[in-house]
């Protein structure tokens, strides 16, 4: 497939220090069905990825298998946090580029030299991810390529998330569980970096491997979309789809885009719609280990409407009830409308960051209410004393008057108690 550029010869030896810089030639062979498409959503600029990397290239810093290699204490297993296709992740420590200062914690990837995703994929991230900037996107550091005698070195250096992922809340029972508001701050933000790749950026950006793996948290659990190696353009203006091989993770991927290979950013909707029920049930898209009826998510939540009573039936137990009922079924009608068989029945991303700042919105009015009615019903308030009516010495009296009142009461228990202590001839 020729959809993805390659180094000149000059940069690929151990040496290097510059970002990759593409080749002239290679530019001009790609087929209409398979090349990376300029973009249709920006009006300030034509240029596609491969111009707009060029360009910011110098942004990214060129690191030496060496540094890496010191930096994971020879990428040694203790280091380990993370593995995919594409090879495995380490955590590492690099200095800063001036040398002076703390050293800064990264993640390291590392590909593997046997992995499904390969070379290709890792340049389609280093150039996405060297042109694409957000709070909501994971920032990439720098890159190591190096074709030595030890073979093909391609590794990545992004930011430290210390939170890992999404998946590992909500489906790894080492983990605390997320809260309920903390759930739907996670899915605000992962949904903003979405609309950003969509409409906010020069050049449009389908994702294409929207997932609860690939939200990353960092320490204040702040999500931010990772992996960028299946990204692709936008279809260029006049086009209503990018025509392309279908590839992503099952059970996440629209099944138009399955069907017939037609990607558009409606297909980053269905994905984001499978998270959603991912979130409120604390089940994966897909799991072998659950009876028949159960293994596919999407065909479970069905049995359960949002507007039924059974519908809490599906809510993730870790949740242990703490969420606002009203609310849940907001999100799930939202998923209902990002599953829409119809793309064109789908909400845009943009849409779907208005509804759930809806939603969180209507959570917090609701979290307020309730803890006023709990302080009311635990704590009374002391009726409304008007001075204006009764004086300081009426106030005084009528204290005195409800003291004396309970004063009977403890004296008459005592003298009950004595008088059957006395019958049992106790004394």
């Amino acid at each position: 497939m020729k959809c993805f550029y390659y180094f000149k010869d000059k940069y690929k030896s151990r040496g290097q220090r510059s970002a990759p810089v593409l080749k002239e030639q290679e530019k001009s062979q790609f087929s209409e069905a398979d090349r990376i498409t300029r973009s249709a959503c920006s009006t300030a600029s034509s240029r596609g990825i491969p111009e707009l990397y060029e360009e910011r290239a110098h942004n990214l810093r060129v690191f030496s298998f060496t540094e890496l290699r010191r930096a994971t204490s020879d990428f040694n297993r203790l280091f380990k946090i993370g593995e995919g296709g594409f090879g495995s992740v380490y955590k590492g420590s690099i200095q800063p580029l001036d040398g002076k200062g703390d050293s800064i914690l990264v993640a390291i990837k590392k590909l593997n030299k046997d992995g499904l995703q390969g070379h290709k994929q890792w340049l389609t991230e280093v150039q996405f991810l060297g042109v694409v900037e957000h709070p909501n996107l994971v920032k990439l550091i720098g890159y190591c390529a190096v074709d030595g005698e030890r073979g093909i070195q391609r590794l990545l250096v992004y930011e430290y998330m210390p939170n890992k992922s999404l998946e590992h809340h909500l489906f790894h029972r080492a983990y605390d569980p997320l809260t309920w508001r903390t759930r739907l701050e996670i899915l605000l933000g992962a949904a903003q970096g979405l609309v950003y790749l969509h409409d906010e950026s020069e050049v449009q950006v389908i994702y294409r491997d929207f997932k609860c793996s690939n939200v990353l948290l960092d320490e204040n659990f702040k999500p931010k979309l990772s992996d960028f190696g299946l990204a692709r353009e936008g279809p260029i203006a006049g086009n209503t789809h990018v025509s392309t091989a279908v590839v992503g993770t099952f059970g996440y991927a629209a099944p138009d885009y399955v069907e017939t290979g037609h990607l558009t950013t409606k297909s980053d909707v269905w994905s984001f719609g499978v998270v959603l029920y991912e979130v409120l049930t604390g089940r994966r898209s897909l799991e072998r280990n659950r009876p028949k009826m159960e293994q596919k998510l999407l065909e479970w939540v069905k049995h359960y409407p949002a507007d039924s009573k059974k519908f809490s039936l599906i809510m993730d137990p870790r949740l242990e009830g703490l969420y606002s009922h009203n609310t849940a079924r907001k999100v799930a009608k939202l998923a209902d409308i990002c599953l829409s068989k119809s793309a064109k029945e789908r909400p845009t991303m943009s849409q779907v960051v208005e509804r759930l700042k809806e939603i969180i919105q209507a959570s917090n009015e609701e979290h307020v209410s309730e803890t006023s009615l709990e302080v009311s019903e635990s704590d009374p308030p002391n009726p409304v004393e008007k001075p204006d009516q009764s004086g300081p010495s009426e106030l005084y009296k009528r204290r005195m008057a409800h003291l004396a009142k309970l004063g009977e009461h403890v004296e008459s228990d005592s003298r009950r108690r004595f008088m059957i202590l006395q019958k049992a001839k106790v004394f």
